[in-house]
């Protein structure tokens, strides 16, 4: 339950009457905080550590912008909100003042801000910029610390964290009214799209390991090897998710001249996957192989090349593009980094998108390669991690916010989601002349067997869904749904379509 005490309207009356000195451990932070994610924990945990009280400025609804009031949730609800956080000590809602006049008032001894507000010209943080100076307390621009794992199994049970993901999630979908019962008609609308998969194809090896202990002439673990299992990965577990989510699906990639393309072709064409798979014999099919004792990876080898595609080989890729584009409904582009995704192909993507009406979807992967996500400029949705949108602005210091707005504009993408790992994700999409809208969508697992394939299954479930007459927030939805389900399995295995269904069904029940 919200302490509803916690919560105070900064009204003149209230103004007239106060007079009290907090004390020089009080901190102040200010936003409308209309939906919380990460990003804005990360910041006020950061605000919170500098003194002993926090003491959130919100903006009421009368301090809103006319134009923008539609798109905020009521004073109240948002109150509610940040109220719920156990770090936050007191919520004033600003109705008549503003946050200037709360500062001389309750005298705080920091002003936390985000990195975006440095250099504003906004006249309501240059008052209260005048306003700290005036009273001696000092402002800070933090964004809050950066991190991209989580360490909530530290402070409860894996059941008690699940049951928080899950009513978090539930939350999200009533705030932006996703419903269980349009999700299911979506997903049975799936059987009618065509989907096209594009990138570089991966042979993933898991090699299940036992632990002998430590070598005797080096410190080197020593394991014995018990057995091995081979599985499609790269773009091409991405259509395998789209083939068993009921969709028709077709695959273009480059490969080697070898038996692990052998391997990828007659695994794809068994699951009824029209696949063109193009060899290039200057590069072998890329192979990673993880050793593993029970559900912990020790480390991994990857059997690889980088380089750029030859010219006959680029011109072949393009030609089989234009081909197989006719009566698609979306393009999936799984970009590895390994040298298959050039300039050209993206250009030559961008204009199939306005000749054919065919919507874009990207994901980058450079968790160990070095990639730029703002090179897929026009596309209909981007999926990049956290570190992966920060490596391509060059910025580790501003918050999330600063980081997806900036990748919106730069894209000129319609919507981007950014991933935080063990946090989940955050959907932004901005409209036509509106400001951006957001919401986050919680990991729904708490402790995954294996991640690996986690971001595949996700771009994979929502490009599909936004094919089949989802909006980003329905799309969003289904997403968080796949991404559950694909982590509980060890190595690639395609998430049918009924294993959704149930899953949801299951939400709606608990």
């Amino acid at each position: 339950m919200i302490d509803q005490t916690k919560i105070t309207s900064f009204t003149s009356d209230l103004a007239n009457k106060l007079d009290i000195f907090e004390s020089e451990s009080l901190v102040f932070c200010y936003g409308h905080f209309n939906i919380i994610h990460p990003g804005h924990i990360r910041y006020l945990q950061h605000a919170k550590s500098l003194g002993k009280k926090l003491y959130i400025a919100l903006l009421g609804d009368a301090l809103l912008t006319h134009t923008s009031k539609n798109q905020y949730f009521s004073e109240l609800e948002r109150a509610n909100g940040i109220a719920s956080l156990d770090f936050v000590d007191r919520v004033l809602i600003l109705d008549q003042l503003g946050l200037d006049q709360a500062i001389l008032k309750y005298k705080p001894k920091y002003l936390v801000l985000g990195k975006e507000f440095q250099n504003t010209e906004r006249t309501d943080i240059l008052q209260a910029k005048h306003a700290i100076e005036s009273i001696s307390g000092k402002i800070e621009y933090h964004a809050g610390e950066i991190h991209y794992a989580s360490a909530d199994l530290l402070h409860g049970s894996l059941k008690s964290l699940e049951d928080i993901r899950r009513t978090s999630f539930i939350q999200s979908c009533k705030r932006q009214n996703v419903h269980t019962s349009r999700l299911l008609e979506i997903i049975r609308n799936f059987k009618d799209k065509n989907l096209l998969v594009i990138g570089d194809t991966i042979v993933d090896q898991y090699v299940a390991c036992d632990a002998i202990g430590m070598s005797a002439e080096a410190p080197v673990l020593v394991v014995k090897e018990l057995e091995s299992r081979e599985f499609v990965g790269g773009a091409g577990i991405v259509s395998s998710h789209v083939k068993s989510l009921g969709a028709n699906c077709r695959f273009l990639s480059v490969v080697g001249n070898d038996e692990n393309s052998k391997l990828v072709e007659r695994s794809l064409t068994g699951q009824g996957i029209k696949a063109m798979l193009i060899q290039d014999s200057g590069r072998p099919t890329t192979f990673k192989i993880r050793y593993m004792v029970e559900n912990q990876k020790l480390f991994r080898v990857s059997r690889l090349k980088e380089h750029s595609l030859p010219k006959a080989i680029e011109d072949q890729f393009i030609s089989c593009l234009r081909d197989m584009s006719d009566e698609i409904d979306g393009i999936l582009v799984c970009d590895f980094v390994y040298g298959v995704i050039t300039p050209r192909i993206i250009e030559e993507l961008q204009k199939l998108s306005k000749e054919k009406n065919i919507k874009l979807f990207g994901d980058l992967q450079c968790s160990s390669q070095v990639g730029n996500i703002t090179k897929f400029e026009d596309f209909y949705l981007l999926c990049p991690t956290e570190r992966e949108a920060r490596i391509a602005l060059s910025n580790q210091e501003d918050g999330i916010e600063w980081i997806a707005n900036t990748l919106l504009e730069r894209t000129r993408s319609k919507h981007l989601l950014v991933k935080l790992g063990a946090e989940g994700f955050v959907t932004y999409t901005r409209p036509d002349n509106e400001e951006t809208k957001k919401e986050h969508f919680p990991a729904l697992i708490s402790n995954p067997v294996d991640v690996a394939g986690a971001g595949d299954s996700l771009l994979a479930a929502m490009a599909t869904a936004l094919c089949a007459g989802a909006n980003i927030m329905e799309a969003s939805a289904i997403g968080a749904c796949m991404a559950a389900l694909a982590v509980q399995t060890v190595g690639n295995i395609p998430v049918s379509q009924n294993q959704l269904i149930q899953f949801l069904n299951q939400l709606e029940t608990t």
